[in-house]
C-alpha cells in the first residue's frame, strides 16, 4: 500500500472514531450527513509522524493513537507524543495494536512485547518480551488474550496480573493472528496451519488451506478470510 493510501486511511479512520464516539447514539436521523460539521486531521499536514494503525479511547476521554514511531494522545485538538514515567519505556515504539479493557487499562501491543498502562503505572510481561504482538482481545470473563509472532509463536492469557502462555513448546509454529470471541464464548484464532478454537475445552485445530485472517459471525455460518465456512462450533 502506498503512502497516499495510508494517509487517506488514517484520516478516514480517525474521522469515524470522532464522529461515532460516545455521542453517536444522539445523532438526529432526520439530518443528512453533510449537515454535520467535521474536522479532518491529516498526516501530510503534520498531525502525526507516520501512519496511524490503531486507535483506542480510555475512560478519561483521551484518544490513543498507535504509529510505527510511538504512541500519541489526542484531546480533540492536538496529538502529543506520550511519554512513559522516568526510567521506563515501552517494549518498542512500533505500536501494533491498542485495547482499552473494561477496568480502564490501556493495553499496548508492540513489535517487541506487550505493556499495560493504568493509573500512571506501566506494566510489562517478560513472557512476551521480544515477541511481535499481533492481536489483543478481552473475553467475556475479563481475561486479556495476546497472540504473538516469534520463535516460537505464543498465545498468552492475562487475568488479575497473572499470565499464562501457550505454545512455548513450538506447537503453535511461528505464531497466531487475529482473535475473535463468538456469541457462545468460543475463542477463535488463525494460524498458518488453520483455525484454532481455544476455548471452551481443550484447544482444537481445524486445518485450512489458507491462513484465516478475519472473522464475521452470522447465522449458522462464519466467514473466514472471505470464504464462507461452516462454524465448527455449531452441530
Amino acid at each position: 500500500m502506498d503512502k497516499g493510501h495510508k494517509q487517506t486511511r488514517t484520516v478516514v479512520a480517525l474521522g469515524i472514531v470522532l464522529a461515532c464516539g460516545a455521542c453517536a447514539f444522539a445523532l438526529d436521523p432526520s439530518l443528512d450527513v453533510s449537515q454535520y460539521a467535521h474536522t479532518a486531521w491529516k498526516v501530510r499536514e503534520g498531525f502525526s509522524k507516520g501512519s496511524i494503525g490503531s486507535i483506542a479511547q480510555t475512560p478519561d476521554g483521551y484518544l490513543w493513537l498507535g504509529t510505527e514511531f510511538g504512541l500519541l494522545t489526542f484531546d480533540g485538538v492536538r496529538a502529543v507524543p506520550w511519554q512513559p514515567p522516568p526510567g521506563e519505556q515501552l517494549p518498542s515504539t512500533d505500536i501494533r495494536g491498542l485495547l482499552t479493557a473494561r477496568d480502564g487499562t490501556l493495553w499496548v501491543a508492540t513489535g517487541k512485547g506487550l505493556a499495560g498502562w493504568k493509573d500512571g503505572k506501566l506494566s510489562q510481561y517478560s513472557e512476551l518480551a521480544g515477541h511481535e504482538v499481533i492481536s489483543l482481545l478481552q473475553d467475556h470473563e475479563g481475561t486479556i488474550w495476546a497472540s504473538a509472532w516469534g520463535t516460537p509463536g505464543i498465545l498468552c492469557a492475562i487475568q488479575s496480573g497473572r499470565i499464562q502462555c501457550y505454545g512455548e513448546d513450538g506447537s503453535l509454529g511461528r505464531g497466531l493472528g487475529p482473535m475473535y470471541e463468538d456469541s457462545r464464548g468460543n475463542i477463535w484464532t488463525g494460524s498458518p496451519s488453520g483455525l484454532w478454537r481455544w476455548r471452551p475445552g481443550p484447544p482444537k485445530l481445524y486445518p485450512m488451506p489458507e491462513w484465516p485472517t478475519g472473522f464475521a459471525e452470522g447465522g449458522r455460518r462464519r466467514a473466514l478470510d472471505g470464504h464462507a465456512q461452516r462454524d465448527p462450533a455449531v452441530r
